[in-house]
């Protein structure tokens, strides 16, 4: 009984996410989780994908993206994947329908399928230590009606992340336990007592479930949500199924996950992991998760004629594509080189990259998006 669950895993890979503060590495036609050697030598894709390889044959790895180009690179670059379970979304409806929508394909091929959700954009630092935790998540979700969460033990009070707080433990043998809240992104007083007290871990937004479980959730707590996608389930296969996924996606609410569900289910666990996690979201995060040299500098060249020259220049991230890119007596710089733009931003202000994005979009000067 014990193995069983492992003849129903499934992995879920959701590309969604245009990385707009990634901008202007991460574009429309390549966003972050398909840039080359943008982290390590793969794309945060393939490195997804390799772990998800780890825990799950090829034939049971489902995809969710928002974009036919997305879809077409998979394909083209990752042999291995099946193009039937790749899912492109009509339109970006947020996280909560881009793991139903990949839970209702997945149900009508294993009606007792767990599915372990991951995003394509993490960066996770032990492959051993994160497959023994998603085992051990999908075998409490396959031995009852559970939804489980991977939350990160913190290791300093990060005001970046949301926080999950643990009520009692479940498993005595094993290290389960049930989560009693969910908790906004913190202030750094809030966040060092919540080290504090322990029982506090970080929201990676790693699920895992059986497909029954999470469909009786959603019926529960997001009844618009759940209809859209009983709908989708129902056209799986059929010659409708694509004006089907349409109009349900055209009426389905666009929220997260965690405001659908995990925030107002009451059974709900989660296994404490350390095996190094972090969501590349922006230039900054970039900086801080790469190799610096002696003056506590990024310098990276990704394209042909790319190379930098600097004099006192301290605690930048620069990233040349086409030219030289030469500075002086500057510090705490983000500055990104490409053939059609050029990003110089604060360090402090890496979050704001996504306003020059919108404006842009609002200009309609589309070539730089």
């Amino acid at each position: 009984m014990a193995e069983t669950f492992k003849e129903h895993l499934y992995a879920l890979i959701v590309c969604g996410g245009a990385g707009t503060r990634l901008w202007p590495r991460s574009r429309k036609s390549t966003p972050k989780q398909f840039l080359p050697k943008f982290y390590g030598e793969k794309t945060l894709f393939g490195q997804t994908l390799d772990r998800a390889k780890l825990l799950t044959e090829p034939q049971k790895i489902y995809f969710v993206v928002t974009s036919n180009d997305n879809a077409r690179q998979i394909v083209q670059f990752y042999p291995e994947v099946l193009k039937k379970n790749i899912i492109v979304e009509p339109m970006g409806r947020n996280t909560a329908m881009a793991v139903g929508v990949g839970a209702s394909y997945i149900r009508k091929v294993d009606p007792g399928a767990v599915v372990m959700n991951f995003w394509s954009d993490a960066v996770i630092k032990d492959n051993d230590l994160f497959y023994q935790s998603l085992i051990l998540a999908a075998e409490t979700a396959f031995n009852g009606n559970w939804l489980v969460t991977v939350g990160l033990k913190p290791t300093f009070p990060h005001t970046g992340l949301g926080y999950i707080e643990t009520g009692e433990q479940f498993s005595a043998q094993k290290s389960v336990f049930k989560v009693s809240s969910f908790k906004e992104k913190p202030d750094l007083k809030t966040a060092e007592g919540f080290l504090a007290k322990g029982n506090y871990f970080w929201n990676t937004g790693i699920y895992v479930w059986s497909v029954s479980s999470i469909f009786e959730a959603f019926s529960k707590h997001s009844p618009n949500i759940f209809k859209s996608l009983e709908n989708i389930f129902n056209s799986v296969g059929l010659a409708e199924e694509k004006s089907v996924l349409a109009d349900a996606y055209d009426e389905a609410e666009s929220l997260p996950i965690d405001t659908a569900v995990s925030e107002k289910a009451d059974n709900l666990l989660l296994v404490p992991a350390s095996f190094g996690w972090s969501d590349i979201g922006d230039w900054k995060v970039t900086y801080e998760l790469k190799s610096k040299d002696v003056n506590g500098n990024v310098i990276e060249v990704f394209g042909e004629g790319g190379t930098h020259l600097g004099f006192e220049t301290k605690n930048c991230l620069v990233e040349a594509q086409s030219r030289l890119v030469a500075t002086v007596g500057v510090s705490d710089l983000i500055i990104v080189e490409m053939k059609d733009v050029v990003l110089v931003c604060n360090r402090e202000k890496a979050q704001d990259v996504k306003n020059i994005v919108n404006t842009l979009k609002e200009q309609k000067k589309d070539q730089y998006l």
